[in-house]
């Protein structure tokens, strides 16, 4: 899983003294022929190659060099690989985390004070090989998709007001599938100018109506795309359409923005399914995706944030039966700045913090995927407690205008404040049989540590 949880440019450096034990440790010198190049290549030249959406290329120690000090800052702060996801609280295990190993940050930062030597000329960097950056993020896992379902095409202009196209699209789909990964992929520069791309099914009534049966997967700039465990299903029905709201930007926001004119701009989302026999497998679970919102923290039923001000939103959910959380993705626009997942349990009066994220930006959305096996498992009448923050002040990188009154709204200087959760919906007995599993794990576990 290494090159789906690793992807994109190694760089930092706030505290130079920061954790380098591990490091000084060693008995070799910390060269990019012996550790830098092998870190950068396994996580950097994805983005940072030629055709690349990386701003510089890594693929070589001559293209590195020059950028040493600023990769040493970015890797130390945290900033890069760009996946905000705070280490220490809540879960750490997660599938598809481009976070890296402290040891890997310390190895850097140490080159980089020392000078950022190249190393002994007969070690070559093992270099893997490298994605084309216009493939399916999945295809190396599972080939080429099952189904691709295409948008309309549209040229985007260089400037102007956010756009938006909603449109039905069959997809041909003849029998009922379930979807083992998913991912939305703007073609070419369209990623530029794409700010999001939600995709509902829809599915025909006894009366011919069409009637919406659920979310298919939601697109945000930056995301990979999702995965789903072994033992669920979300479905894709047979005879259903895709339903697609796109919302797009000309001129580009974030770091891929281009300030021009995208022709021939087309959204394709490629599904990978199932064998036809999954779901008749025992212990084959419903999975959905919805977005759940924050509303508490509006005012007078609207979110609104003061110029050069801050506010904060949460939202609450419970269910009737036990639940498995798969994935936490929030969002909102340009002054959010972070968000949480907690679950409060009424009948202790505890509260367990799941997921925070400290440093949330728009340029780069991420479904975090926790891995099954640590995945929150949560009974009855227990509640997820969602909250996000927003920043309105020029300390905000990403604030466009800081005297500006921002109100909730789909334009991209509006805020949102919603999170995308997956969730498979268990009974009882699914809930007691993982719950024994997880125990019988974690006894083999310190059992096997026992000397």
């Amino acid at each position: 899983m290494r090159s789906l949880r690793k992807t994109l440019t190694v760089l930092t450096g706030a505290g130079l003294t920061l954790g380098l034990a591990s490091v000084q440790a060693q008995d070799e010198e910390i060269t990019y022929n012996t550790h830098v190049g092998q870190i950068i290549n396994e996580n950097c030249v994805v983005c940072h190659q030629a055709g690349g959406i990386g701003p510089m290329q890594f693929e070589n120690y001559e293209q590195v060099r020059p950028w040493a000090p600023l990769i040493q800052l970015k890797v130390a702060n945290r900033e890069m690989p760009p996946y905000a996801y705070d280490h220490g609280i809540g879960i750490q295990d997660l599938t598809g985390d481009w976070r890296l190993a402290q040891e890997e940050i310390d190895a850097i930062v140490e080159w980089v004070n020392n000078g950022s030597p190249l190393g002994p000329a007969d070690i070559v960097p093992f270099m893997p090989e490298l994605k084309d950056p216009n493939e399916w993020n999945f295809a190396s896992e599972f080939g080429q998709p099952d189904l691709i379902v295409a948008s309309q095409s549209y040229d985007i202009p260089a400037s102007g007001n956010d756009l938006w196209s909603k449109e039905f699209v069959d997809p041909g789909l003849t029998e009922d599938r379930c979807i083992k990964a998913v991912q939305v992929k703007p073609r070419g520069d369209a990623a530029a100018v794409v700010h999001h791309a939600n995709s509902d099914v829809y599915i025909y009534d006894d009366n011919g109506e069409l009637q919406q049966y659920g979310q298919l997967t939601e697109y945000a700039m930056g995301k990979w795309g999702e995965l789903m465990p072994e033992g669920v299903c979300r479905t894709m029905p047979a005879n259903s359409m895709v339903r697609w709201d796109i919302h797009m930007f000309p001129g580009g926001v974030g770091a891929t923005a281009q300030g021009e004119m995208i022709e021939d701009n087309v959204v394709e989302i490629g599904l990978w399914f199932h064998d036809d026999d999954y779901e008749a497998q025992e212990d084959i679970y419903k999975q959905d995706l919805r977005l759940y919102g924050l509303r508490d923290g509006y005012e007078n039923g609207h979110l609104l944030i003061p110029p050069h001000g801050y506010t904060m939103t949460q939202g609450f959910h419970s269910f009737d039966h036990p639940v498995r959380i798969d994935s936490f993705q929030p969002h909102g626009h340009l002054r959010m700045n972070a968000a949480s997942l907690e679950i409060f349990y009424p009948e202790t009066g505890r509260t367990e913090q799941i997921s925070q994220i400290s440093n949330w930006s728009a340029t780069w959305h991420h479904s975090h995927i926790y891995e099954p096996n640590h995945a929150p498992l949560i009974p009855a009448g227990a509640v997820l407690v969602i909250k996000q923050w927003y920043d309105n002040t020029a300390d905000n990188p990403n604030n466009p205008d800081p005297d500006q009154w921002v109100y909730g709204g789909s334009r991209t200087g509006d805020e949102m404040s919603h999170a995308w959760i997956a969730v498979t919906h268990l009974d009882d007995e699914g809930y007691e049989q993982i719950l024994a599993e997880r125990r019988e794990a974690e006894e083999r576990s310190v059992a096997g540590n026992d000397d």
